[in-house]
């Protein structure tokens, strides 16, 4: 018997369930005791490899097929009735015709399978910012991995109550046909669909499908944000505890940032950092006039390769329990994994099962786990998880911080001069490309706020929104862009980074506090060399200059690429953000 009495959710279910005729239908409860069960069932049927459970008590393996390994942009779509909400950066097709398309697809294809049915809620169950979910999918992959990427269970059912007012998630891995694989959203219709993947971007429909493109439309329609963002706790030697948001492109160290350890003085000193989110982002306005934040997410689905004691110690940890780990190599000699980076020369294990399943020998060229392996862990491993990561009200925000790799533009940090020059700084984000399997080195790929593969609607009206946003806010935030990827003319990086980027956080922090002053720059404004603290560091005050240098030259190059971008936008460029680029032309003549 269904553990709920809700017709809107009960109708729906027998309505998909007409289509692709499962064998039998399993409601998830997220009890210990079915997840067990399931786990069981996924190694006895080769989904899953349980790991040394010694070692990694309660990890697991698995591999994807190898044409399904990462989101596709080009199958993604955005489904609303007027192609021009959609915008020009997301690929559109009408709804109906989506449809139909889909439930063609749908035909059978969980026929001999079982549909499981997934009840989960981003955000904290009966918070101000919690919305839920219902995810129907064949996957016992999918069901493992929202179950620690969500909150999961009867406690969601009980919250939604008699409600029709949940996101409906549909999913098979149907039979992988690349040519028929599809993650389409339906913002109007609360609906997201998937089928024909299995990897977790585009099939853990909680996360950037509902947490970013239609939360990212919810937002717009009852005035809140979803962001791509993360979310930390600074914690001075007082003991006061001052939070930020930040959004930065791929391959830019936000997860690093967002578990960022402070260097050696700062941790004698006293100085904390926590991690209230490494991804995700739901802002609202508070009865303070302040912006709040939460992390609608209950874990961590990170990159893999690159993450080991030195770069990030925090997330390493967070996947020594309970963690499943996607297309990483399997160590045969103790049944643990292991991934580039994770350890160097002679602690590389010998001999390797690659995520392809093929044995690999320590020198072969080609590597052992792919590039875009994944771990999924919960957050409660993270050692350090803020204290207030479950407050159902979320953390005030005093800063939003933008950035991008950038080898000689964008200074190591500047502070926007208003919100409405905030919004313009993050419209502008960019990073530069910088291997040459993605083309050219040096390219300047534009993302603004990182949204633009998953807002949901018309990227114009998107900055509409973060503009009336900032009318609402009694208390703004203030908004920053960083860059701690600027290079010497060698090529080499001139700012350290890492938990070092502590020491540009917490100057950044006094500004939003009032506690220290900047200098006014063409582009915004600059800290004054002397305020941010180098002690320790290899970083001479002269080589903070240069870090902090605005080039006149290359920023009217820069204003010329925001004007072909903002071209594809037309008429429906906000003029405040139109205005805002002049004046920047203005002030670097």
């Amino acid at each position: 018997m269904a553990p709920t009495q809700n017709k809107a959710v009960l109708s729906w279910i027998d309505e998909m369930a007409a289509k692709a005729r499962p064998a039998s239908i399993v409601w998830i409860d997220g009890s210990e005791a079915q997840l067990n069960a399931l786990r069981r069932q996924a190694v006895d049927e080769g989904i899953l490899i349980q790991l040394n459970q010694e070692k990694l008590p309660g990890c697991y393996l698995h591999r994807t097929d190898p044409h399904d390994v990462a989101r596709v942009e080009d199958r993604t779509f955005i489904c609303c009735r007027h192609k021009e909400n959609a915008g020009p950066t997301n690929n559109w097709m009408n709804p109906q015709e989506m449809y139909d398309k889909l439930y063609a697809l749908f035909d059978g294809t969980m026929e001999g399978r079982t549909m499981y049915v997934i009840p989960y809620s981003m955000g904290i169950v009966g918070s101000p910012f919690a919305k839920y979910g219902i995810e129907l999918t064949d996957s016992i992959y999918v069901v493992l991995n929202m179950t620690i990427m969500t909150r999961v269970g009867r406690q969601v059912l009980d919250a939604l109550g008699d409600s029709g007012d949940y996101i409906k998630g549909l999913h098979s891995y149907g039979t992988l046909d690349n040519e028929n694989k599809y993650i389409a959203h339906f913002p109007e219709d609360n609906t997201i669909i998937s089928i024909n993947s299995n990897y977790g971007g585009n099939v853990l429909l909680g996360k950037k499908c509902f947490a970013l493109r239609i939360a990212s439309y919810l937002g717009q329609q009852e005035g809140w944000m979803a962001e791509h963002m993360l979310i930390l706790g600074i914690e001075n030697p007082q003991g006061e505890v001052r939070y930020l948001s930040a959004a930065f492109p791929s391959a830019c160290g936000k997860t690093n940032l967002a578990m960022l350890i402070p260097p050696e003085g700062y941790r004698k000193a006293g100085w904390k950092v926590w991690c209230v989110g490494d991804d995700i982002a739901w802002l609202r306005v508070g009865p303070d006039g302040r912006l709040w934040a939460v992390n609608p997410e209950y874990g961590f689905f990170g990159v893999a390769p690159g993450t080991n004691a030195k770069s990030n110690f925090n997330a390493l940890e967070s996947t020594k329990k309970n963690t499943i780990f996607t297309n990483v190599a399997y160590n045969p000699a103790d049944g643990t994994v292991w991934w580039d980076g994770l350890s160097k020369g002679d602690d590389i294990p010998e001999t390797l099962i690659d995520w392809n399943g093929l044995e690999w020998h320590r020198g072969d060229e080609k590597k052992p786990a792919h590039p875009n392996s994944r771990f999924t862990a919960p957050a409660k491993n993270c050692p350090c998880l803020s204290p207030e990561f479950d407050n159902p009200q979320g953390v005030p925000i005093s800063a939003i911080i933008f950035g991008g790799r950038r080898a000689k533009t964008a200074p190591l940090v500047y502070q926007s001069r208003s919100w409405e020059h905030g919004v313009f700084v993050g419209s502008t984000m960019a990073s530069e490309t910088t291997a040459a399997a993605a083309g050219a080195v040096g390219v300047v790929r534009r993302d603004p706020m990182a949204m633009l593969p998953f807002c949901g609607y018309h990227m114009a009206d998107y900055w509409q929104h973060w503009l009336d946003m900032g009318k609402k806010i009694a208390h703004q935030p203030k908004i920053f862009n960083v860059n701690w990827f600027r290079l010497d003319d060698e090529g080499n990086f001139i700012w350290p980074g890492f938990g070092d980027n502590l020491r540009v956080l917490e100057w950044i922090m006094k500004r939003c506090f009032d506690e220290v002053d900047a200098q006014e720059t063409p582009i915004g404004y600059e800290p004054n060399p002397e305020d941010i603290n180098l002690e320790g560091l290899d970083v001479t005050v002269d080589t903070l200059k240069e870090l902090l240098r605005v080039d006149p030259e290359l920023w009217r190059q820069e204003v010329a690429g925001i004007k072909e971008f903002y071209a594809k936008f037309g008429d429906k460029l906000p003029e405040e953000l139109k205005h805002q680029l002049s004046i920047l032309e203005e002030n670097l003549k």
